[in-house]
C-alpha cells in the first residue's frame, strides 16, 4: 500500500455504518473531515473501542516502539504476515485494535512511455461505501498530543486485478468484520483469523487513474479523487 488516502466525510457518515450502539465517549467535529490527500505524519481520525464506548481520536500516522524511535522514519504500515507474531509491533498487538476509515486510498504505477514517471491511481470501494481500513494504535489522553501517540495500518497480498495496481493492499473490512476487530470481547485468536482472511477481495473494489498532483502533499480537494483527463 502507497502511503495515502482519503477521507472526506463527515465522521457521523463513517460511525453510522458500523451500527455500533455505542456512545462516542470524546467529541469529534460533525463537519465533513474534508481530507482528500492524507499523508504519513499527518493526524487523522481513527475508531477505537473501550468497554461500552467508542472514542473517536485524531492521531499521527505512524507510529514506532519506544526502542526505536529515531532510528529510522516511523512506519505507516504492518504486514499481516507478520505483524503478530513480530517483536516491532508486540506492545500494539492485540490491545491497540483501532480503524482508520477512509473512502479510499492511492497508489502509484510506472508509466509504461516514461519509467520515471508514475501513474497515481485512486482504488475506492466498487459500491459507493465508506471503508475500513484494520489498524493499531497507541493514544494516550491528555490536553496535550502525546509524542508516543501513532496509529499504522495493517496490509495484505493483493489479490485479482488489484495487482495490477500494487502487490499490497491495506487490510479492508466490512462494517460486520470491523466492528469484531475493535470489539474489546474479540480474542485473539479471532483477531488473528481475521488478519489473516478477513480482508475484502478485490471484486469490491474499484479504480481509476488520477491526476499527478495528488503527488504533492500540500495538494488537497475533490479534484485529486476525479479521472485523470
Amino acid at each position: 500500500m502507497c502511503g495515502r488516502y482519503s477521507i472526506y466525510e463527515s465522521m457521523d457518515h463513517y460511525l453510522r455504518q458500523l451500527s455500533l450502539d455505542l456512545m462516542v465517549i470524546n467529541g469529534y467535529d460533525h463537519e465533513p473531515i474534508n481530507r482528500y490527500n492524507v499523508a504519513p505524519s499527518t493526524r487523522v481520525e481513527i475508531i477505537r473501542q473501550a468497554g461500552d464506548g467508542l472514542y473517536v481520536d485524531r492521531v499521527k500516522w505512524g507510529w514506532a516502539p519506544f526502542w526505536a524511535k529515531g532510528k529510522r522514519p516511523a512506519p505507516i504500515n504492518a504486514r499481516a504476515e507478520t505483524v503478530v507474531t513480530g517483536n516491532f509491533f508486540r506492545s500494539l498487538w492485540p490491545s491497540g485494535r483501532a480503524l482508520a476509515p477512509a473512502n479510499g486510498w492511492f497508489e502509484w504505477i510506472p508509466d509504461p512511455t516514461d519509467p520515471k514517471r508514475k501513474q497515481p491511481y485512486y482504488i475506492t470501494s466498487a459500491d459507493g461505501k465508506p471503508l475500513f481500513f484494520a489498524a493499531l494504535a497507541e493514544v494516550h489522553h491528555g490536553m496535550e498530543p502525546d509524542e508516543r501517540d501513532g496509529f499504522v495500518i495493517i496490509t495484505a497480498a493483493a489479490d485479482q486485478g488489484l495487482l495490477d495496481i500494487h502487490d499490497r493492499k491495506p487490510l479492508v473490512l466490512t462494517p460486520e468484520v470491523a466492528r469484531d476487530w475493535i470489539s474489546p470481547i474479540t480474542s485473539t485468536e479471532l483477531a488473528e483469523e481475521i488478519v489473516q482472511t478477513g480482508c475484502r477481495t478485490a471484486d469490491d473494489f474499484k479504480w481509476h487513474a488520477v491526476r499527478r498532483e495528488v503527488g504533492n502533499v500540500r495538494n488537497q480537494g475533490p479534484e485529486l479523487i476525479l479521472h485523470a483527463n
